[in-house]
């Protein structure tokens, strides 16, 4: 959206949006399939969810906001073209989730939804599949379910601070968004490896922020 002029606050408030119908979907899987641990999810909702609402509640001036944004691109676009491969989910050396490493890392990532319109998952998954936390798949778990209650936690904030915008084009993506979600889950599980679609996104991305770079020197 960033790259057709749109609107921070449309863009935000539709991308919040569009997280909670996208993630919604992949968190019912995962839920069905048995891959939630309660003790890996909680902990992380507890300071995330209004941290999340004070960073949709507060007014960011439109520089910092693209600043902010960009810097998450940037951050997810190398982790999509240089991440390695994923962990098993064979891994049996797990480690105890600390309380107050998980109430500060969701404090932060929390923040951060609310103000850009990310739901947060891609700084939380690796963090835990990283620290050894959870396997992949209740990484994927709890990242689905942290980015729709952020996401929801996000919009409120922003409702109340007078920050929503959505209109004829962001109600209009949603149908797309499911779409989306649905064709992707299903070319992702039987067409395209794992590997490949983070880096198809990656590229993806790193069109979009040099185009953003060029733009500001012009």
């Amino acid at each position: 959206m960033s790259q057709f002029g749109i609107e921070p606050n449309l863009m935000a408030s539709t991308a919040l949006i569009l997280n909670i119908v996208v993630a919604g979907i992949s968190f019912v899987t995962y839920l069905r399939a048995g891959h939630l641990r309660k003790n890996l999810f909680w902990p992380f909702l507890a300071t995330s969810v209004p941290a999340a609402f004070i960073g949709g509640y507060f007014k960011i001036h439109q520089d910092i906001y693209f600043i902010l944004l960009y810097a998450i691109l940037t951050y997810v676009m190398f982790n999509m073209l240089f991440a390695r491969k994923r962990i098993s989910d064979e891994t049996t050396d797990l480690q105890l989730l600390p309380l107050w490493q998980a109430l500060a890392s969701g404090a932060a990532i929390g923040l951060l939804s609310g103000m850009v319109g990310i739901g947060g998952g891609i700084f939380l998954s690796p963090l835990i599949i990283l620290a050894h936390w959870g396997t992949p798949k209740q990484a994927a778990a709890t990242a689905a379910g942290f980015i729709v209650l952020n996401s929801i936690s996000g919009l409120a904030g922003r409702l109340v601070g007078g920050n929503l915008m959505l209109g004829t084009f962001g109600l209009s993506l949603i149908p797309l968004g499911i779409v989306g979600a649905l064709i992707g889950s299903y070319l992702g599980a039987r067409s395209f490896s794992s590997l490949w679609t983070r880096r198809i996104l990656g590229v993806v991305l790193l069109i979009a922020i040099t185009n953003y770079i060029i733009g500001q020197f012009r």
